[in-house]
């Protein structure tokens, strides 16, 4: 069980993170935890497995936890052994094996003597079966040091599991085997990911937002159904409220007009009646202040409607503002683009591919380029860009315009300011003003137009370089993505899925999240081996 009150955060010099959050999860339930980037998801993560401490707040933790984290880099120098805390154990097994009696070494093994295979078992499982418990993660793949972690979920059978974003460099068997162990398992699981396959897989959604935490009970679809409902409800109080500002300002209007035609009359009629000049002063400033407080309570009035309309529209989501509206190709449907005879790659070790194969790409195509980890996915879309040429067979290429948006947004020049990147695809010589609008539209504001490239995050180069392609007025024949999914929150994914399903041209992608190849209508595959 996992108990989080009033729970506070945040880093030296900074703003809180959180402030006073709460947080129950039930022993054996599965749970995720989601919400907009920067957050704090993974912090409350790593607050829960007991990684960093809290400001303030009580957590209260009944059973074992084992944490698969998001980054490995400062695991490198360790063992598999040392990462999954298990080497004193097998050192204490080998000491009493080899006939040393110090009881310390029992207190330390606590009869788990079949650590060594319970450790073989796993890593076999997991496809790491020629891997040394001795060897470093340094030189492992993202993949496999995923692998090395999940294996030691099985070695120490935790009451309590966390994983965060446990699929990003895992190849399709493995996300496999991983949804297995969450449907299986018995241990408490609380998730941050942006796999919604695994958000699938639990029982509840926890939503983390500047309101704090809220529970949705059911998966992510139900989670989805939800927010979509809260957020037609928020579109019909901003059409209210819409009305009821209309409403007072006509009123406004309407009262002070009559206000000022029965002043009139007023004046005309002591002016008639002979009325002193000092009293007509007198009347007219007591007519003015009436006028005037007439003003200020109407102002009050529209001024608090307003102050709730901003604040309704500033919930809206900003997926569908930053979609992406591409030009058709100008290629016809069906041209062949890219044919590939009998092409196959060498390292230098050997051919990348068991057998040479052939492939043939028409314009309008969506193909979805999958294999395992390993299989030589990327090199495939080097190859087919003309960045390697094969070793074996040739590759035959018509002229066709190409965007090639990888996981870490090379295209993006890292030492440039957003404006300046932005202008590098003004090709129809756009106003300033509009382009300054169209970074505003992609949540990109005036502090920032400045800023240098390279300090954006994931999410933020996506929306730079969408942004930068609703600029242009040169439609792309041919989008290739390479793991675009990678290291997106939800809505991040949601913005990259509305501008490229409506996308009319050739797509090549690299993916493994088989719910966003399903939704941007992927209708061929190419499976390397």
């Amino acid at each position: 069980m996992i108990l989080l009150q009033n729970i506070s955060f945040g880093f030296p010099g900074g703003n809180l993170l959180f402030n006073h959050i709460n947080l129950t999860i039930q022993s054996q339930t599965k749970s995720a935890l989601v919400g907009s980037n920067g957050m704090g998801k993974s912090t409350l993560l790593k607050i829960i497995a007991g990684e960093i401490q809290p400001l303030e707040g009580n957590i209260n933790i009944l059973g074992d936890i084992f944490y698969v984290p998001q980054i490995f880099g400062n695991f490198n120098h360790l063992t598999i052994a040392e990462c999954l805390k298990i080497d004193q154990k097998l050192n204490a097994l080998q000491k009493i094996t080899n006939g040393e009696v110090d009881e310390i070494f029992f207190e330390i093994l606590n009869d788990d003597w079949d650590i060594e295979e319970r450790c073989q078992q796993a890593l076999e499982h997991w496809g790491l079966d020629n891997f040394d418990l001795n060897q470093t993660l340094e030189g492992l793949s993202g993949g496999q040091k995923t692998k090395v972690f999940l294996a030691g979920i099985q070695i120490s059978q935790p009451d309590i599991i966390i994983l965060d974003e446990p699929t990003n460099h895992l190849d399709l068997e493995g996300r496999k085997l991983l949804y297995d162990l969450i449907d299986k398992t018995d241990a408490a699981v609380i998730i941050v990911s942006h796999d919604r396959t695994l958000l699938n897989l639990v029982d509840t959604i926890f939503e983390l937002s500047n309101q704090g935490i809220t529970a949705y009970g059911g998966n992510y679809d139900f989670y989805a159904e939800q927010k979509e409902v809260e957020e037609e409800a928020l579109h019909n109080d901003i059409h209210a409220k819409e009305r009821a500002l209309k409403k007072a300002k006509e009123k406004e209007r309407e009262t002070l007009e009559r206000k000022q035609k029965l002043d009139a009359k007023g004046k005309q009629k002591q002016e008639k009646s002979g009325v002193a000049r000092i009293m007509m002063n007198t009347l007219r400033n007591n007519a003015e202040k009436n006028s005037s407080k007439l003003k200020s309570v109407h102002a009050e009035k529209i001024s608090g409607i307003s102050e709730g309309l901003r604040d309704l529209r500033s919930s809206l989501k900003n997926s569908e503002q930053m979609k992406v509206n591409f030009n058709d190709s100008s290629l016809h449907s069906g041209k062949i683009l890219i044919t590939a005879d009998d092409m196959n790659f060498n390292y230098g070790n050997g051919n990348l591919w068991k057998e040479n194969f052939n492939l043939e790409i028409r314009s309008g195509e969506r193909i979805s380029i999958k294999g395992q980890n390993g299989s030589g996915k990327t090199t495939l879309i080097k190859l087919l860009l003309g960045n390697i040429k094969p070793s074996e067979g040739k590759i035959t290429k018509t002229e066709f315009n190409t965007i090639y948006i990888d996981q870490e947004y090379s295209l993006i020049d890292q030492d440039s300011t957003l404006y300046d990147f932005v202008q590098t695809f003004n090709d129809s010589a756009i106003q300033e003003s509009e382009v300054k609008t169209l970074l505003s539209r992609f949540l990109f504001w005036k502090d920032t137009w400045n800023k240098k490239c390279g300090m954006l995050s994931g999410g933020e180069r996506l929306r730079l370089l969408l942004c930068g392609l609703s600029i242009s007025n040169k439609a792309p024949d041919m989008i290739i993505l390479d793991e675009p999914t990678n290291n997106l929150d939800l809505q991040n994914i949601e913005i990259l899925t509305n501008s490229i399903k409506d996308y009319h041209g050739t797509l090549l992608v690299i993916s493994h999240d088989e719910v966003f190849l399903k939704e941007i209508g992927v209708n061929s595959e190419v499976l390397l081996d």
